[in-house]
């Protein structure tokens, strides 16, 4: 049967019965189409009946050729996400995707030996065959210079955390961003979606990313954040302009920078006052 082109592989798409045979439903992108892929009876609904609109992911089976499934695949082709290791042989892993055929992970491919029942955080692409393969070198596949502006929110998933540098994001799974360290305010793991603002876009088109937002409308957040800590420890915080910055952070989770931002707010609000020991609640 030849290969069918308007059919995207690794994709969840619209179907319809062109025909049933005696080994299940061929399906076109169209009704009436002229090019066919196979829905095997063991995915064919009871009830199907010809121009019947389905929803189907397209794959290569275990003789290659081009087919479809009702199954619902934990991730399509340009996705990032977890799946577990299923089997391995010497080319590389073999991954659950939540359908009858599993991805293939091939040993360059990966970052190290895989143990078999536990989940990795992966993308899949299509190989030089248009097979569905998949990569945990997710970096070497995010591309550059998205149309995106400086102050923009994007979203993306974190793939990799190097602690002396930051965290690398994917953002919207197609393209390079990067948390650099000193904005890692909150903790973040590996495969969490995320939200963020653009705070550079370098030469070379790889983007610099904030979780916080810009500082006028952040020291609102902080100033909050302050008055919720002085509530929680009777009133009274000892910290002040020349607390260790590692101090404040472990205890507000907030840059030094913008611990005096927000203490200069709440200052000029006459909200607190500042004593020998740290700052305290002004008491109405």
């Amino acid at each position: 049967m030849k290969e069918v082109k308007m059919f995207n592989v690794g994709k969840v798409q619209k179907a319809y019965v062109n025909r049933l045979s005696e080994y299940g439903a061929y399906m076109s992108d169209e009704i009436n189409g002229t090019s066919e892929i196979l829905l095997p009876n063991k995915f064919k609904p009871e009830d199907v009946a010809v121009n019947d609109e389905m929803m189907v992911f397209i794959y290569h089976d275990s003789e290659q050729r081009l087919t479809a499934t009702n199954q619902k695949p934990i991730l399509q082709v340009e996705e990032i996400g977890f799946l577990k290791c299923v089997g391995k042989i010497k080319s590389g892993f073999f991954l659950n995707n939540g359908i009858d055929k599993d991805v293939f992970l091939p040993y360059g491919e990966s970052k190290g030996d895989l143990i078999e029942g536990r989940k990795y955080l992966v993308m899949l692409l299509l190989d030089e065959n248009g097979h569905i393969s998949s990569t945990m070198k997710i970096y070497n596949h995010l591309l550059d210079h998205a149309q995106y502006a400086v102050n923009q929110q994007v979203k993306g998933m974190v793939y990799e955390i190097k602690s002396e540098m930051g965290a690398f994001v994917a953002i919207e799974n197609k393209y390079h961003g990067f948390i650099p360290k000193h904005e890692l305010y909150n903790e973040i793991k590996v495969g969490a979606t995320i939200e963020a603002r653009i705070t550079k876009i370098r030469e070379d088109g790889k983007m610099n990313l904030s979780i916080k937002q810009k500082s006028s409308v952040q020291i609102f957040d902080d100033a909050e954040i302050v008055m919720q800590a002085l509530t929680e420890h009777n009133g009274i915080l000892l910290l002040n302009d020349a607390s260790d910055p590692e101090r404040i952070k472990a205890e507000l989770n907030l840059s030094k920078r913008a611990f005096k931002r927000a203490v200069g707010k709440l200052l000029k609000e006459k909200k607190i006052e500042i004593t020998d020991r740290g700052i305290q609640i002004i008491q109405k």
